[in-house]
Parts: structure tokens; C-alpha cells; sequence
């Protein structure tokens, strides 16, 4: 049911988190731009978690959009998937401020917006489920 509107905030949560993330530069260091696939190489499992949890946001938003026929269950994955960008944006604000180098380069990527943007997706999305859950409670009612 793609013509609902959480399904459209649900995908572009996923688009964001899975795709956008490829393309978009994370942080800057005296060696240049990192972007999410550099993070797997690195020797950090801090930073080894953090494309991990980009996938992981992306997987939920993507699962969710085709629970349309449960919306509790929806709804669950949707905090489920706030809890996981809350926690990404909380590590990628540690690994930040821990950069090597932090002193002389502080130059912050738009990639570490995404878990902000993503989360307010998904907070919209979770409030649109819960007004059509609400729109089918009343109408059972008046049955």
C-alpha cells in the first residue's frame, strides 16, 4: 500500500539510511572525506557498528512498509527503528568528538544528519499509523 503516507516516509527512511549513505561524506579528516564504507576497514569495532546500524535502519524502514495489514505491529517497528537511529546518532556523536586530529579538523559531513532526518521520517510516519489505527477503532465502534 504505497499510497499511504507513512509508506512514503517509510521509504524515504530507507532510501536515506541505505542508499543516500554511499554517496554522502560522514566526516573529514586530514586524509580527506570518509563516507560509510571506509568505516569497515577501520580497526575501531565502535566504528565497524555504525554501517551496521545505517543497514539495520534501513532493513526496518523497508520490512515495515509491507506490515500495512498490521498496524500495531508497524507501529512497534517504527520505535523499534527511532530506538535504532537514536542509538546510531548517539555513537556517531561519540566517534566524532573522539576523532583523531579533532583539534586541527572539525569539519562534520551531512551523513551526520541522517540518523536526525531519518528519525523525524519516522516519528511522522508512526503518527500517521497511529491516526489510521484510530480511523479503524472508530469505525468499529460505530458497527
Amino acid at each position: 500500500m504505497i499510497q499511504r503516507v507513512q509508506s512514503i516516509y517509510l521509504l524515504l527512511t530507507s532510501i536515506i539510511s541505505g542508499g543516500l549513505t554511499f554517496f554522502v561524506s560522514i566526516w573529514a579528516t586530514i586524509k580527506g572525506n570518509v563516507y560509510i564504507t571506509d568505516l569497515f576497514s577501520t580497526t575501531s569495532m565502535t566504528e565497524k557498528l555504525i554501517p551496521v546500524l545505517f543497514f539495520l535502519s534501513a532493513l526496518l524502514a523497508a520490512i515495515t512498509i509491507f506490515l500495512f495489514k498490521n498496524r500495531q505491529l508497524q507501529f512497534v517497528m517504527g520505535r523499534l527503528n527511532i530506538l535504532t537511529n537514536l542509538i546510531l546518532l548517539g555513537l556517531l556523536l561519540y566517534v566524532s568528538l573522539n576523532l583523531p586530529g579533532e583539534a586541527s579538523v572539525s569539519e562534520k559531513g551531512i551523513g551526520m544528519f541522517f540518523p536526525i532526518i531519518t528519525i523525524l521520517l519516522l516519528v511522522l510516519a508512526n503518527k500517521a499509523i497511529k491516526k489510521d489505527e484510530d480511523l479503524v477503532k472508530s469505525v468499529d465502534r460505530l458497527r
